[in-house]
């Protein structure tokens, strides 16, 4: 879908509804390729699309550096784009494609540049395109509406990220610059360096202000990086560091923002029978909102979470208040396990969600909670759906599978081994984070590579986990 939302981009809606006719008129009926759909918008708007083809031949998600440069003597802004797509296996060198970019300066200072949306259609592996004139630096909005799928490096000045994030007219750049201010701020802290969480707790003021509107935008922009995507941007991910820097930022937005979070969680939430989409946003929120506030550890927040699980009518709110009371220590959270088992005991789909949640805890004793639950009469490693809820869970908990001393790792090769003469296919399925050894410190490598030895070494082992296991060793 997202190359055919690519070519409407590219062509405009009218001349884009010539070529789906036209593909209508050649091929109903038939079990027409993507070639055929390719050619009839071809031939439908008189646009070549060769260059646009190679989204179909390559592999890999191009990657585009945007820069501004200025020519101080006459007040030009010079936007230089880049593209690149890293190499993949069998496929070393890649050529450029044609990447639809939309793109907006904003003017802040009364200079002379355009001020409109305009469509960049980047065709080579560089290119230049003037922004026109402008006083001071303008602020660039870059892939709005997610116009490519393509990963975008953009040099920011200080400050243009917060304030993209506060008054960006696009949703998705908005929400693209406010979970990159937010990334930039956890890698900087994880790092060592100094940060300023004054600024993201501002944008994410800002962006609350607009909640009215559309709560399941705000929802989703406020909500942090994940840890493992945080790993994702370092060379040598260090879980305990992200877990510790992610929660400190959470902490802040939650004490500096309380009231904020208090006055959504006091509104009365849309019931559970209104779908639409503001309702569903609302009742997300809610949810969000909890977290925030259950982050700064005030003594009520326990209370909370348990009121709004006992009173929720549907599943989003109660489960959401289950998630926030599993990661603490509380009474209310025994007493809501116990409530949810005890109610969904009879539903296998809900119930996993019991197990679930309680394997993406962030309590220290998780990996030891996932032991005793695998112990549960009502966990069985027959049913693939409840492995994954819980063992798939704890391998989605970055620091507590990657805990120290290596106990995530000998829980999911105790499991692998267990499980593969009862069925192969998902017993090899939980193996690949094992093999992601290599983005790890040397004493986590070891004890991962010594997991992956010892299923290997297991008799009798299943074809698939043996091919699974290799290859993950190898990294």
């Amino acid at each position: 879908p997202i190359f055919i939302r690519m070519m409407h981009t590219m062509v405009g809606a009218e001349r884009f509804r010539n070529g789906t006719d036209l593909y209508f008129e050649r091929h109903d009926g038939e079990a027409a390729t993507c070639e055929d759909f390719v050619r009839a918008i071809e031939d439908g708007t008189g646009v070549d699309l060769t260059l646009f083809r190679r989204w179909y031949e390559q592999a890999g998600t191009p990657r585009v550096t945007a820069r501004i440069e200025s020519d101080e003597a006459t007040g030009e802004r010079v936007l230089h784009l880049a593209q690149t797509v890293p190499a993949t296996p069998g496929q070393p060198d890649k050529a450029p494609t044609l990447i639809p970019l939309r793109i907006k300066a904003f003017d802040l200072d009364g200079g002379h540049g355009v001020e409109e949306e305009r469509l960049v259609l980047l065709d080579r592996a560089e290119m230049a395109v003037s922004l026109g004139h402008y006083r001071s630096r303008p602020m660039l909005s870059v892939n709005r509406g997610f116009s490519a799928p393509v990963i975008v490096d953009c040099a920011r000045a200080d400050g243009e990220l917060a304030w993209l994030a506060a008054h960006d007219d696009d949703p998705f750049a908005r929400y693209e610059a406010l979970q990159q201010l937010m990334l930039d701020t956890l890698v900087a802290a994880v790092s060592g360096g100094e940060v300023e969480h004054g600024v993201v707790i501002d944008a994410v003021a800002q962006t609350l202000g607009g909640r009215a509107a559309d709560p399941a935008f705000v929802a989703e922009a406020v909500l942090l990086p994940s840890e493992a995507f945080v790993g994702d941007q370092m060379v040598v991910v260090d879980p305990d560091a992200i877990r510790r820097e992610r929660l400190a930022l959470q902490a802040a937005i939650g004490g500096a923002l309380e009231t904020e979070w208090r006055a959504i969680l006091a509104e009365t939430p849309p019931p559970a029978a209104i779908l639409s989409r503001k309702a569903k946003g609302g009742r997300r929120l809610r949810g969000v909102a909890l977290a925030y506030l259950a982050a700064t550890g005030l003594p009520d927040t326990p209370a909370v979470a348990f009121g709004i699980f006992s009173d929720a009518d549907g599943m989003t709110e109660r489960q959401a208040a289950l998630a926030t009371l599993a990661h603490g220590d509380s009474d209310e959270r025994v007493a809501a396990l116990d409530i949810f088992y005890q109610r969904y005991r009879d539903n296998p789909l809900v119930l996993d969600k019991w197990f679930q949640v309680q394997a993406w805890s962030l309590r220290p004793d998780t990996v030891d909670a996932v032991k005793e639950l695998a112990g549960h009469p009502d966990f069985t490693l027959a049913n693939p759906n409840r492995v994954r809820s819980l063992y798939g869970a704890l391998t989605g908990n970055q620091a507590a599978f990657h805990q120290a001393d290596g106990a995530g790792y000998r829980l999911i090769a105790d499991l692998v081994i267990a499980l593969d003469p009862k069925n192969p296919q998902t017993a090899a399925r939980m193996i690949p984070p094992l093999g992601r050894w290599k983005r790890f410190d040397e004493a986590r490598q070891a004890m991962m590579k010594a997991e992956l030895q010892r299923i290997l070494a297991q008799p009798g082992l299943s074809r698939d986990v043996t091919e699974q296991a290799s290859k993950s060793l190898l990294g």
